[in-house]
């Protein structure tokens, strides 16, 4: 659709925005976040409302202080794509968006995670302040992801890796990083996992699975041309598909039969795709521990034989030592 920006006297081409879904903690996000949902929807925004969105997440207090004119203004759009906002992310007006930034961006005050968010590190800049940021800057990603994470996926998924015969890993670059850890841990406790992170080994891999496998596609853009190939291609030929991504409606998600989302919070030098490395980490350990939880027995056999098999390179290393 085309949309009149009457502060501006310009036309600008905009999508019409599908409204968030508010769910509850249960759910898909906690309806309280509304940061996360301004910056997971951030990709799906053109022109004028995406203008607004950056605004918002570049100075969450002031939005949240500012008039819809003011808002308006800043981000060179109009009152009226700032009601569009609203309603893209679930609001039924400007009011209700500012009690819902106000009301966020005042628990992060007290909870310490304001700290230098946002703020560029500098060349001069002590290590201690560096240290701050990150904490800060991690700690709200962990939260973040609480909120958006669907228990009833990860347990889905749980489910899926518990009976299942294969386990395929796929992720590029750094996403490939985390998912050996995850192939690492399903291996102590007797599941067997594989990662790739070879586009032609994963695809040779993944044409292999079928019914009861499952196939986890790790891209925290959810863009990665390598990883969606994999996924698709495990899930053409019947295994169960699960994207950890940090959008829901990017085309690794879309695909997906399961999708874990995760949040993130950039500083310099962490742009989104490292910052996000912690909060996918987390979705993993607590969807490796759901799995063993259901596999409880074989799980505990397969920990304590896999430990005493490394026993004794441990115990050498101390005698060294």
């Amino acid at each position: 659709m085309v949309e009149h920006e009457a502060d501006t006297g310009a036309y600008t081409a905009v999508v019409e925005a599908e409204p968030f879904d508010r769910r509850s903690r249960d759910g898909l996000g906690d309806p309280e976040s509304v940061l996360v949902r301004v910056r997971t929807q951030l990709p799906e925004f053109t022109g004028a409302l995406q203008r607004v969105a950056e605004q918002v997440l570049t100075d969450p207090a002031a939005a949240a202080r500012a008039t819809i004119v003011e808002l308006a203004e800043r981000s060179g759009t109009s009152p009226a794509t700032v009601t569009r906002f609203c309603r893209a992310l679930g609001f039924e007006g400007y009011a209700d968006l500012r009690l819902g930034i106000a009301a966020e961006t005042g628990r992060a005050r007290s909870a310490g995670w304001t700290i230098d968010i946002g703020r560029e590190i500098q060349p001069s800049d002590p290590l201690q302040r560096v240290l701050d940021q990150i904490m800060a800057a991690d700690t709200r990603a962990m939260q973040d992801t609480a909120s958006l994470l669907d228990l009833n996926e990860v347990e889905r998924a749980a489910d899926a890796i518990a009976g299942a015969a294969r386990v395929n890993i796929f992720g590029a670059s750094g996403s490939a990083l985390v998912g050996g850890e995850m192939q690492f841990s399903l291996h102590r406790i007797g599941v067997a996992a594989w990662a790739w992170n070879d586009v032609h080994e994963g695809l040779a891999s993944a044409a292999l699975l079928r019914g009861g496998d499952v196939a986890l596609g790790i891209s925290h853009t959810g863009q990665t041309r390598e990883t969606i190939e994999t996924l698709a291609e495990a899930g053409s030929h019947g295994a169960t598909t699960v994207a950890l991504t940090g959008f829901p409606r990017s085309p690794l998600a879309e695909l997906a039969d399961v999708v874990l989302l995760t949040a993130s919070q950039a500083t310099t030098f962490r742009p989104d795709a490292l910052s996000a490395r912690h909060p996918q980490m987390v979705v993993l350990d607590l969807l490796y521990i759901a799995v063993a939880q259901r596999t409880h027995d074989r799980a505990h056999s397969a920990f304590q034989r896999t430990a005493k098999a490394v026993d004794g390179h441990k115990a050498a290393r101390e005698a060294r030592s």
